[in-house]
């Protein structure tokens, strides 16, 4: 099994969010067929209060919702849900948790596990930035865009707080700006054509 997900080099799409997230990521997901053959890694950047998306989100997609233990192996047709007070990686097809590196004032979790994929995933990149505070994403963008994956940010008027999105726009290193349900058809398309 080992060999098998360490080989894997399917598409990876990060949907990094936090305050007024929850509105995205369910447009995105009931807008998302089931059958493309990406992994969808919800990277919500809550750093004390636990997470429920494991629990809300499988009733908007028809896809296996779960949240990430230490050493899950990534696969295609899956949403994964980051759980709190940790750090997410990627290595070797699998998520590896890691204690939260900031465990005061905004968290980079986003940040950190873009990195992680930069480095550890060899399938389509693809980062998504939707409401929230803070700009946690963004210092990662112009990485994914150098191992030639695709950046979208979510258009400020349809995001509930978009301080996140606007500094990933801010990076220059954004593809698309849009709406959540047109997020989820430009992924569609992207994993269509890879």
């Amino acid at each position: 099994m080992k060999a098998e997900s360490a080989t894997r080099n399917f598409p990876v799409v990060c949907v990094g969010g936090s305050a007024g997230g929850l509105d995205a990521y369910i447009q995105l997901l009931q807008n998302l067929p089931a059958d493309l053959g990406v992994a969808i890694v919800i990277v919500n950047h809550l750093r004390t209060v636990a997470t429920l998306l494991h629990e809300i989100l499988p009733k908007y997609t028809t896809m296996p919702v779960e949240l990430i233990t230490d050493n899950l192996v990534i696969e295609p047709n899956h949403v994964f849900i980051i759980p709190e007070k940790r750090d997410l990686h990627v290595l070797d097809g699998e998520f590896r948790l890691e204690p939260i590196f900031k465990p005061r004032g905004w968290p980079d979790v986003i940040t950190i596990f873009l990195r992680s994929l930069t480095n550890n995933w060899d399938g389509k990149l693809i980062a998504v930035i939707v409401s929230g505070y803070d700009g946690d994403g963004a210092a990662a963008l112009c990485g994914i865009k150098e191992v030639g994956g695709i950046t979208i940010a979510q258009k400020l008027d349809t995001a509930t707080q978009p301080d996140m999105p606007e500094s990933a726009i801010d990076t220059g290193c954004i593809d698309f700006v849009l709406a959540p349900e047109s997020i989820a058809r430009e992924i569609a398309r992207i994993a269509r054509s890879i």
